[in-house]
């Protein structure tokens, strides 16, 4: 659950800072803007993966064993 607050944290401090950057007319500013909200909207992204395998870690290794199967057939 903290790394989801953090992202949504992370995500909000780049809306303001892109917003400031668009402000200031500043395109350095308004990547990184871009890029934090990115880089939170991942973090997100990855707790709520990681609660879902703890929730259903059968079904979950299931998943990976399988995309691990296909994964190999397409390389071999």
């Amino acid at each position: 659950m903290n790394d989801r607050l953090e992202g949504t944290a992370r995500e909000f401090g780049g809306r303001v800072q892109e917003a400031a950057g668009n402000l200031a007319g500043d395109t350095n500013t308004q990547a990184q803007g871009l890029y934090n909200q990115a880089a939170g909207q991942a973090q997100q992204a990855a707790a709520q993966f990681g609660d879902m395998v703890k929730a259903q870690p059968i079904v979950a290794s299931l998943v990976a064993l399988a995309i691990g199967y296909v994964l190999g057939r397409l390389t071999a």
